[in-house]
C-alpha cells in the first residue's frame, strides 16, 4: 500500500484535509471518471441505434430479433455490474477504470467490421451486443469509487454530476449516430451500404469506429492521472451487504428509477418503430430517441444538488407517484395501442415526463443510500454498486418483456402493467422505511 498509486491517508470526512488536499484530488478524479463513464454509456447503448438501421442495410432480422439485440447489452451490463460492485476494494480506482476503458475497444472493432460484412450472422451480432455490455457494467465500479472520494455532505452533488453526465452518453450516441452515418470517414476500409428506398449511402460502421480513439486517449489519461483509496475488504467480507434488508429495499427503489430510465432509453426507438412507424412510414425513431435520455440526464445532474439540501427520500417518493400516474396514462390512454399518428406527440410527451422524473429519482436514490448505510462507507459503496447492477438489467427487461408481452397479448400493456405494480410497491417501501415521520432510516 506504500505505492504512490494508493492514497493511504485520504480522509474526506476531515474538513481540514478536505479543503487543503482532498477536494482537489476528488474533483480531478471525478472529472476523469465522468468522461470515461460518458463513453461507457455511449458504447452500452450503441445497439439501440444499430438495431434501427440493420434492416436498412440488408440484414433480414425480425422485430423480435431486433428487440433481443437491443436487450443483450442490458443483460451483460447487469451481470457485469454485479462483478464490478466488488472490484474497487480489491484492485483500486486506477486499475479498474483504466482496464475497463480499454476493454470497450474490442467489441467496437467487432461491430464496425460486422456491419460491413453481409454474411455476419444474428448470433455474431448477439455476441457483440453482449460484449458492449462492458460499458454498462463498469458503472458499478465508478459509483462506489466516487463515494469514497467525497464527504457525505457533497455525495448527492458528486454522484449526481457523475451519473447524470455519464447518462448523457446515451443521448450522445442517439444524437451523434444519425449525423455521422452519412459521412465517409472510414470509407478507406471499404464500408458503406446503399439504402434502397432513398439511394443514399450510409456508413453504419462509423457508429462503432468513432469512439475508439477517444476511449484509447481516456484510458491513457486514467492510467497516468488516477489514484486509488485503499479499502480493506475481501470479496467474502463484502458479501455482508446481502444480510441487510435495506440492501434489497434500495435495490427495488433504484430499479424503479434507473431501471426505468435505462430500460426506456434502450426500448424507446424500437417502441416508436413498432407502434407508430406502421401509422406513418416516414417517421424516423432516431429523431426523437435522444431527447428522453437527454432530459433524464440533465435532471439527474440538477437534482443531485437539490437532494443534498432536501434529502433523497422525499424526491424518490415524488418520483414514484409520478411514474405511477404516467404508466397508468400510457396503459389506459391508448398510447400503447395507437390507431392514429395524432397520438404520437402525446406518447412522446408522456415518455419525456417519465425520463424527467426518473432523472429526479436517480439523483435522489444515490443521495439516500450513503445515508441509509451511514455507519459504513464501505457498505454504502457496495450497496450503490449492487443496486446499480440490478437496475442495469432495465434495458434487457424492457426489450425482452415488451416483446414477450406483445407475443402473449398482442401489445405492450401487460408489461407496463407489471412496471406499474413495481412502482406502487417501491414507492410504498420508500415511504414506510425512509420518508414518513418516525421511519426506520430517514434519508
Amino acid at each position: 500500500m506504500k505505492n504512490s498509486d494508493w492514497l493511504t491517508n485520504y480522509d474526506a470526512s476531515n474538513e481540514t484535509f478536505w479543503q487543503n488536499e482532498g477536494k482537489k484530488i476528488a474533483w480531478k478524479t471525478l472529472t476523469i471518471t465522468t468522461i470515461a463513464l460518458t463513453m461507457s454509456f455511449a458504447t452500452w447503448f450503441l445497439f439501440s441505434v444499430v438495431v434501427i438501421k440493420l434492416p436498412k442495410i440488408g440484414f433480414k432480422f425480425s422485430d423480435n430479433q431486433l428487440f433481443w439485440l437491443a436487450a443483450m447489452p442490458g443483460l451483460a451490463g447487469g451481470l457485469l455490474r454485479i462483478l464490478n460492485t466488488f472490484l474497487i476494494p480489491i484492485f483500486g480506482t486506477k486499475k479498474v477504470i483504466t482496464v475497463t476503458t480499454f476493454l470497450k475497444i474490442i467489441p467496437l472493432l467487432m461491430l464496425g467490421f460486422a456491419v460491413m460484412d453481409p454474411s455476419s450472422t444474428f448470433g455474431y451480432f448477439m455476441l457483440i451486443a453482449f460484449l458492449l455490455g462492458i460499458g454498462g457494467g463498469d458503472f458499478s465500479s465508478y459509483m462506489p469509487s466516487t463515494s469514497l472520494f467525497f464527504p457525505k455532505k457533497e455525495l448527492g452533488t458528486a454522484l449526481g454530476v457523475q451519473a447524470g453526465i455519464g447518462n448523457f452518453g446515451v443521448s450522445l450516441v442517439q444524437l451523434l449516430s444519425p449525423l455521422i452515418i452519412g459521412l465517409s470517414i472510414f470509407s478507406f476500409m471499404g464500408g458503406g451500404e446503399i439504402i434502397a428506398e432513398t439511394g443514399k449511402t450510409i456508413y453504419l460502421e462509423n457508429i462503432a469506429f468513432i469512439y475508439i480513439i477517444p476511449l484509447f486517449l481516456v484510458g491513457i489519461w486514467a492510467w497516468f492521472s488516477l489514484k486509488s483509496i485503499p479499502v480493506v475488504a475481501s470479496f467474502k467480507e463484502q458479501m455482508d451487504i446481502f444480510g441487510d434488508k435495506h440492501t434489497w429495499y434500495c435495490t427495488l427503489t433504484y430499479f424503479m428509477t434507473f431501471g426505468t430510465f435505462a430500460g426506456m432509453a434502450a426500448a424507446f426507438p424500437m417502441m416508436i418503430k413498432s407502434l407508430y412507424v406502421p401509422l406513418e412510414s416516414d417517421l424516423d425513431p432516431l429523431k426523437f430517441a435522444f431527447y428522453g435520455p437527454l432530459v433524464g440526464s440533465a435532471t439527474r445532474v440538477f437534482f443531485g444538488k437539490i437532494a443534498d439540501k432536501t434529502g433523497g427520500a422525499i424526491l424518490t417518493h415524488i418520483t414514484g407517484i409520478a411514474l405511477i400516474i404516467l404508466f397508468s396514462v400510457l396503459i389506459f390512454g391508448g398510447f400503447l395501442t395507437p390507431t392514429t399518428i395524432d397520438q404520437f406527440p402525446y406518447f412522446v410527451g408522456i415518455v419525456m415526463l417519465i425520463f424527467f422524473f426518473t432523472g429526479i429519482g436517480n439523483a435522489a436514490t444515490f443521495k439516500q443510500f450513503p445515508m441509509i448505510f451511514s455507519d459504513s462507507p464501505r457498505k454504502a459503496a457496495g450497496v450503490i454498486g449492487w443496486t446499480a447492477a440490478i437496475a442495469a438489467f432495465g434495458p434487457f427487461v424492457f426489450n425482452v418483456l415488451i416483446s414477450t408481452s406483445k407475443s402473449i397479448s398482442g401489445d405492450a400493456r401487460l408489461f407496463f402493467g407489471l412496471m406499474l405494480f413495481i412502482c406502487v410497491f417501491a414507492t410504498f417501501i420508500n415511504w414506510k422505511f425512509y420518508t414518513k415521520k418516525g421511519c426506520e432510516r430517514p434519508s
